[in-house]
């Protein structure tokens, strides 16, 4: 199972749902369920998160149990 550290980052750069979706251009429905593990991002969907939060993509997306 995917999992994510989206909900922490976010807290860290002081970002809400809408202000995150408005810099990768999707809804705030979208990170909601993103943060949840109901919805899995595309590639570059993930790319532009980590863009914003400057991490590289497995800092914010991990498998369980890796």
């Amino acid at each position: 199972m995917l999992k994510n550290s989206v909900r922490e980052l976010r807290a860290r750069y002081r970002l809400t749902q809408q202000d995150l979706a408005e810099k990768i251009e999707v809804s705030r429905q979208t990170i909601g369920l993103i943060e949840k593990g109901d919805y899995a991002p595309s590639i570059t969907l993930a790319l532009k998160m980590a863009k914003v939060f400057q991490v590289p993509v497995e800092q914010i997306f991990y498998l369980e149990g890796e």
